[in-house]
């Protein structure tokens, strides 16, 4: 046995310090009946992981810290890489690329502080690639085999025969892949090394300290004004990792504009506020201290004064002002803007990442073991002639019912949850409409915390908890689910996945707003007539000023409590697991605490960690774009977010979780296809928001139509909006308990005719007018929203020009070094034994096959 107290274990080679360590098997030794089941298993699968060529190396229990712990060290040689390179079709280098590199823009030195050094930025030199082949290997740059593959591949390689070696037959069927050898607890763990500690570098000079160098640069938050690192997180995440973070940095930068936008509407809003119309003369003594406003609830609510709202219809203008439909509009062009340019950068990375001829078919379009495992039927591919398994229709037929029933189960339950809230928020209002009216609480609270604001805030908080709890349940449901369904690829997998917990998602974080931006406020019926839900609770009303303020409270609380929450979730968890899996570790010397238990004490990222953090990008990107018209400031708190989030996100990924899989990915996925129909439902939302749930409308018709001053044209609007009821119209069981002042009338917010009048309390003609020009103004909106996204659209291209020259000159040079190749290697052969006609007539032929290229 090696004395450990001689021998430094922070390594990521053998024993041998020659063979590198690709990969990482742990297991518990703990006796009990199924251990030699699972003993049986690993001793198969192990003697047929060296059956495949690698090499193994176990450290015994005794080597690690905790006494319980064997680690199997997993070490793929040469022969193995070029097999499984060629089967992966992986990219390698052939010439260092020698197209010139685009020129330098004058404002280029202006960005300098935001700027990594050039060895961060690209830390290999751009070369042309061909996928590799095992009877060329003469043509690719092999300077050192031992590092011509980087660790990312190895770990993909070595991770693709992990995932299809076989380990026995149980029940007569056999049985194969680390997976299912992890969920029966055969192994606790399998990962790939880091290759350092983050915090130092490594003292094998022969470690590119790669992770140290992503701490530095990338993860730690005093470098969130720096640009990331995107080629070397793709060369030690892989590319789907660094896709994500690469489209996540530009929406980020997006967000920037949309921001300084938004800030300078809501900075409009503020400066007007004293210019405002509606909200001086609901402040006004001589106006609404004399508008004598309907009880809001039935029975125990007394008659209110309007200037009791004064504060909270001040406050409502900052979002509810002109500047709200520009902004709307502007919001409506902006998210075009970012899904157009976001393709171009997506291109120009496929072309740099060497992803331009990259097919699914490579990773994720290959059979899941899962899928092998469970299908016992097989049928011959029409285009390999090879017998495959297969699902047969029946089986996915029911397999969808099933999955679709419980979809819908739980959307139901989001709904149901809803109106549990809309029954608090109408029980509740009556109950703080009664209480705040009948207490002489000081004027600057009560007039800002009115009974519909107060209801907004704490039915808001209220559906908040709710919410978290039915993701917390319905994740594990999902998974479940479409583990049921059995999807056939890993692609497939995902993208089942992502509808389903985006559409609960959607539901879930979206009804709440929806319910109060369409809902709420316009079936209320009148005094005399109210509409009540089930019979039991009458429905709320609008602030005399608008919807749109608790709108904006709900948004507020729901978008600012997913981002804390969230956060909190993805850096403090992982750190207290971490803390406490390693803490009696930090009393032992480096020596004896080995690189491989250093990273199993990590915690592991999971195939689904990536999704999880699209999805929370994508459910923020719903919230600044579905209601961003009655937010403005949205898209600044979400800048702010993402700022964070990068370097939350890069820590973590950094310091707390073992080094993920490499996986290769060329875009953004599914998740780009529910981006551009939430970008198409942003236009319709913000339209009804501004039409049906700001004021702005009935505004500018009274402005144009019905107003009583010409020089003061919005002056009289408050007195127009609210109709009047006769008191002595109240039905027995609305009518106020208490009237010491005798009122004799009372005011309502609605369009209706007078108590006297023919057709009284019905709609009057500016309730028509009105409506009227809601609708055209939605149908305008749209129309010119729409025009202007589908123009733009089609003036830029998803290629930029200079890509696409870059990528037709890439692949001519290639093909021509290929061929040249081709052309030397028959020459070569002219020393064999084959005829000199029949070797001229190969030269000749290749000869042609590469001037006709060149002519192409």
């Amino acid at each position: 046995m090696i004395n450990k107290r001689h021998q430094s274990k922070d390594s990521v080679f053998f024993r041998d310090g020659v063979r590198r360590i690709d990969f990482v098997l742990s297991y518990v030794d703990d006796p009990n009946k199924e251990e030699e089941k699972k003993t049986e298993r690993r001793r198969e699968f192990e003697k047929n992981l060296q059956k495949a060529g690698l090499e193994l190396e176990t450290e015994d229990k005794k080597e690690s810290e905790d006494g319980k712990t064997y680690f199997v060290k997993i070490h793929a040689p040469w022969e193995v890489l070029i097999t499984y390179a060629e089967v992966l079709n992986i990219k390698v280098p052939i010439k260092e690329n020698d197209i010139p590199s685009t020129v330098e823009y004058p404002l280029d030195c202006m960005l300098k502080p935001f700027r990594l050094p050039e060895k961060v930025m690209h830390p290999e030199p751009d070369y042309f690639t061909a996928p590799f082949s095992k009877s060329r290997q003469e043509l690719y740059l092999i300077d050192n085999e031992s590092t011509f593959f980087s660790p990312s591949m190895r770990n993909r390689i070595v991770y693709y025969i992990l995932t299809r070696c076989p380990y026995g037959t149980e029940e007569g069927k056999k049985k194969f892949g680390i997976k299912r050898l992890l969920n029966n607890g055969t192994y606790t763990a399998a990962y790939p090394l880091h290759d350092c500690q983050y915090w130092k570098k490594a003292n094998d000079p022969n470690c590119d300290n790669e992770r140290y160098t992503l701490y530095m640069e990338w993860a730690r938050f005093l470098r969130f004004y720096k640009e990331q690192p995107l080629d070397l997180i793709r060369k030690y995440y892989g590319e789907k990792i660094g896709i994500y973070f690469a489209w996540l940095g530009f929406y980020t930068e997006m967000l920037f504009f949309a921001a300084v936008v938004g800030l300078i509407c809501f900075l409009y809003g503020w400066f007007t506020m004293d210019e405002n119309m509606s909200s001086k003369e609901i402040c006004a003594a001589a106006i609404g201290g004399e508008i004598i406003m309907c009880p809001l609830c039935d029975r125990k609510c007394e008659y209110w004064k309007l200037n009791t709202t004064c504060e909270s219809s001040e406050y409502s203008h900052l979002f509810d002002n002109v500047a709200t439909l520009f902004f709307a509009i502007f919001m409506g062009i902006w998210v075009t803007l970012f899904l157009e340019f976001w393709k171009r950068r997506q291109a120009r990375l496929k072309y740099e990442w060497d992803l331009v001829d990259f097919e699914e078919e490579q990773q994720q379009l290959q059979l899941r073991p899962e899928y092998e495992a469970k299908c016992t039927h097989k049928k011959k591919n029409p285009v390999t002639q090879e017998m495959e398994p297969y699902l047969p229709l029946t089986s996915q037929a029911v397999r969808f019912c099933i999955s679709g029933t419980t979809v819908l189960f739980w959307i139901s339950l989001i709904i149901a949850s809803m109106i549990a809230v809309i029954v608090y928020r109408l029980a509740v209002y009556a109950a703080f409409a009664s209480i705040m009216e009948n207490t002489q609480a000081p004027h600057s609270i009560s007039g800002l915390l009115t009974p519909q604001l107060a209801t907004s805030v704490t039915a808001s908080c209220l559906n908040f908890v709710i919410i978290m709890i039915l993701n917390f349940l319905y994740e594990k449901i999902a998974v479940w689910i479409t583990d049921m369904e059995i999807p056939r690829t890993h692609l497939e997998y995902e993208n089942r996945l992502t509808m389903k917990m985006f559409l609960f998602q959607f539901v879930n974080y979206y009804s709440s707003c929806f319910y109060v931006a369409f809902f709420k406020g316009k079936f209320v019926g009148y005094p005399g007539n109210y509409t009540y839900m089930f019979s039991s609770w009458r429905n709320e009303e609008c602030d005399p000023a608008g919807c749109l303020i608790e709108l904006t409270t709900q948004l507020t609380i729901v978008m600012a409590g997913k981002q804390i929450w969230g956060n909190i979730q993805e850096a403090i968890v992982p750190w207290i697991w971490n803390w406490w899996g390693r803490r009696k570790a930090r009393c032992n010397p480096e020596n004896l605490y080995s690189r491989w238990e250093q990273d199993h004490d990590l915690q592991s990222f999971g195939v689904l960690g990536l999704f999880y953090e699209y999805l929370e990008m994508v459910i923020q990107f719903g919230f600044i774009t579905l209601f961003v018209a009655s937010f403005p400031l949205a898209p600044l708190l979400a800048l702010m977010n993402n700022v964070l989030e990068i370097r939350v996100d890069s820590w973590k990924l950094t310091t707390q979780f073992r080094r993920p899989v490499a996986a290769k990915a060329h875009s953004i996925g599914v998740w780009q296809e529910i981006l551009n129909g939430m970008a198409i439902l942003s236009v319709v939302t913000n339209a009804f928001i501004v039409a049906f749930t700001s004021d702005m409308i009935p505004r500018l018709v009274y402005y144009y139509a019905y107003f009583t001053n010409e020089d003061s044209p919005m002056s009289g609007y408050i007195n127009n909006s609210l109709s009047v009821f006769q008191v002595s119209d109240f039905l027995e069981g609305n009518k106020p308990e208490k009237n010491p002042e005798n009122f004799l009338t009372c005011r309502y917010r609605d369009y209706r005719y007078p108590p006297g009048h023919g057709r009284k309390y019905d709609h009057t003609m500016q309730f028509w007018h009105i409506l009227a020009a809601k609708m055209a103004f939605i149908i305008i909106m749209e129309h010119i929203v729409f025009i202007v996204k589908f123009f733009v659209a089609w003036m830029i291209p998803d290629v930029p020009a200079e890509v696409k020259a870059r990528i037709k000159r890439e692949k001519f040079l290639t093909q021509k070094i290929l061929h040249e190749y081709e052309l030397n290697k028959l020459k070569q052969k002219l020393c064999e034994c084959k005829t000199y006609e029949n070797m001229e007539k190969e030269v000749i032929a290749t000869e042609g096959k590469v001037e006709l290229s060149q002519a192409m």
